[in-house]
């Protein structure tokens, strides 16, 4: 005989998964045991929250579903921003909550809350087992239904009794392979037909043309096309930034440095574009026309309606689009002398050696003690934009940002997600004060499982997006500014390192120091934000 949650935590297995990280509780107390008593790595967090960033992290990067687990009640409920986060940013990933019995129970409504209700929006099904036998069953159709496109989250709910439940041994589902067909010839050469009649092509690259299976086949597009390209803020590293085709990323929804190129188009391939980032640039009756070219059709809005669609697996698919038009495109490098132009405002102040450092300089700065396939995982907060602009991407997914939810809190647990997966490659978490002490506990977990991280805390005392939106809307300095804790002696407390920068040329060093000695390092800088209005408001004025 086997219980319910050894038959759970079987299926899990089968699927490939290697670790889960959460929480338990008394809703699933003998779903920890069976974890015990596999080969499944159990990872503890202080927070379910974490587990859900870190879970969501571990699909963006390897593409198949993380996995997290809560309780029932409060627990369950503490994973919905981490659904959200995994939701909004495509990112496959499995929760499995507890619930209590629900063939009968001596407690009454105590902690009982329709978490199958309120996840529903949050998730790509949501379903509550109520026979372990189904349960490899349901196991199978969560991972599936994760990893199709659009990739997200799914829900199980196992409720106590259901888990605990002895019945004879159910057989696994066997794990079959599905191939997302490539786009219908009609489109390819409708989209072929635009593409040739151009005058200032551009290709944009957004969020969803950083999945590791489209990689190869979008550079390939970009060098046989000879179009030069911008990436939204989640497509940074779909093509090496490197490259002499690249023209900026759109930090801003418009009035941005390589809007004059968007602006000056004829015509965007936009590859992989989804409407849960911010704009990259607002269309409107006199616009450019635009090719929509994803796994999915164009979700249609007020600032995004494609005049052609290439819906399909985008690798192939692209491939296929090069072969029409590869060598016939004499206008292509038409906006390509932009470019330096563009790079050039982009990178300007960049060595300034002012102090507190200013946005540009700490990004210049990071960048040197950055290998090219070294992973930053920024939190959410005003830096955002400078590293979106100013930071150069050579490799896919090795600038994580949040561009869809922009939840702050993620930061921390994504990095050391990176960490986890990436043991010897650098890797860092940007975090403004304000994000960091959202989910600053997980250092303890980040120390316990021995894993080589550098965090970097932006010392401002506010939350600093917000204040300088209160700024430039002429609003009274009111309400965002608080007090910190000292940072070294709290990164201490938990038994990691802890370093204050104390002059622009010190940062490089001890980064760089940080970084050779491993283990934990917290590096606690202060900066000057002053630049934002500069650049980001009297510019375009």
């Amino acid at each position: 005989m086997v219980k319910g949650s050894d038959l759970l935590v079987e299926a899990l297995s089968h699927e490939g998964v290697d670790r889960v990280f959460g929480v338990p509780g008394e809703g699933n107390l003998d779903v920890l045991e069976s974890l015990r008593n596999s080969k499944i790595e159990w990872v503890l967090t202080r927070h379910e929250q974490a587990a859900a960033f870190m879970a969501a992290t571990y699909g963006r990067l390897t593409g198949r579903p993380g996995v997290c687990i809560a309780s029932r009640g409060p627990g369950a409920l503490n994973l919905s921003t981490g659904a959200a986060y995994a939701h909004l940013g495509a990112m496959p990933m499995v929760m499995i909550t507890g619930q209590k019995a629900i063939m009968s129970s001596r407690e009454g409504r105590f902690q009982l809350v329709d978490v199958i209700a309120s996840t529903k929006p949050l998730t790509k099904l949501s379903r509550q087992i109520v026979s372990s036998v189904s349960i490899p069953t349901l196991v199978r159709d969560a991972f599936r239904i994760a990893m199709e496109e659009r990739p997200g989250p799914v829900h199980l709910e196992l409720p106590e009794d259901i888990a605990a439940d002895e019945i004879e041994p159910v057989p696994m589902v066997p794990v079959h392979p599905i191939e997302i067909p490539v786009a219908h010839r009609a489109a390819l050469d409708r989209a072929a037909e635009i593409i040739l009649g151009a005058k200032r092509p551009l290709i944009m690259l957004g969020a969803a043309a950083s999945r590791l299976r489209s990689a190869h086949g979008i550079a390939g597009f970009v060098h046989r096309t000879g179009i030069p390209f911008f990436t939204t803020q989640m497509g940074k590293g779909s093509v090496p930034g490197g490259t002499s085709l690249y023209i900026g990323t759109t930090a801003l929804s418009e009035r941005d440095y390589v809007h004059e190129a968007i602006n000056q188009a004829d015509l965007i391939i936009a590859i992989g574009h989804d409407t849960i980032e911010k704009p990259p640039f607002i269309m409107g009756p006199k616009g450019p026309h635009v090719i929509h070219v994803s796994y999915t059709p164009a979700t249609v809005e007020q600032v995004y309606f494609p005049h052609a669609e290439i819906v399909g697996d985008v690798g192939p698919s692209l491939e296929l689009l090069a072969d029409r038009v590869e060598g016939k495109l004499p206008n292509a490098k038409a906006l390509l002398p932009l470019r330096q132009s563009i790079l050039d405002r982009v990178s300007d102040h960049a060595t300034e050696s002012l102090w507190p450092i200013t946005p540009q300089r700490l990004v210049h700065d990071v960048r040197k003690v950055i290998p090219e396939n070294g992973i930053v995982a920024l939190d959410n907060g005003m830096y955002k934009i400078w590293w979106a602009r100013n930071y150069c991407t050579y490799v896919t997914n090795t600038l994580l940002l949040d561009n869809a939810l922009a939840t702050m809190g993620a930061g921390l647990p994504s990095a050391m997600m990176a960490a986890l997966l990436y043991p010897d490659r650098r890797v860092m978490a940007v975090c403004g004060d304000g994000g960091f002490m959202m989910n600053s506990q997980e250092l303890e977990t980040a120390v316990r499982l021995k894993l080589n991280l550098v965090v970097l805390i932006l010392n401002d005392g506010a939350y600093g997006m917000i204040r300088w939106k209160q700024a430039v809307r002429n609003l009274s300095d009111f309400g965002l500014t608080f007090g910190n804790p000292d940072f070294v002696r709290y990164a201490e407390s938990f038994g990691a390192k802890g370093a204050r920068v104390m002059s622009v040329d010190a940062l490089v060093p001890t980064l760089e120091a940080a970084f050779m000695e491993g283990g934990i390092h917290l590096v606690d800088v202060p900066i000057d934000y002053s630049e934002n209005t500069r650049v980001l408001v009297e510019e375009f004025n």
